[in-house]
């Protein structure tokens, strides 16, 4: 399944809307994207949506769709 993340990239900053960046990862479970965003990010993680049907549609179309990958 894949989740669109919308989180702050400093985690030393207090939380600001301006600042809310999103990603995009295939995962299985919301744990296992918020284990893969703890494990390789400094990321402070806002909310995670499951995307599906009409919805992750239209997050293809997007122009700065792109599933991230951590190895």
């Amino acid at each position: 399944m894949i989740y669109k993340v919308l989180y702050q990239p400093n985690p030393l900053e207090g939380l600001k809307r301006e600042v809310t960046k999103s990603l995009y990862i295939n995962a299985n479970t919301e744990a296992e994207v918020r284990d893969l965003i703890r494990d390789n990010t400094e990321y402070t993680i806002e909310y995670i949506q499951p995307l599906t049907g009409k919805h992750l549609e239209f997050e293809q179309n997007e122009s700065d769709f792109k599933i991230t990958e951590f190895k």
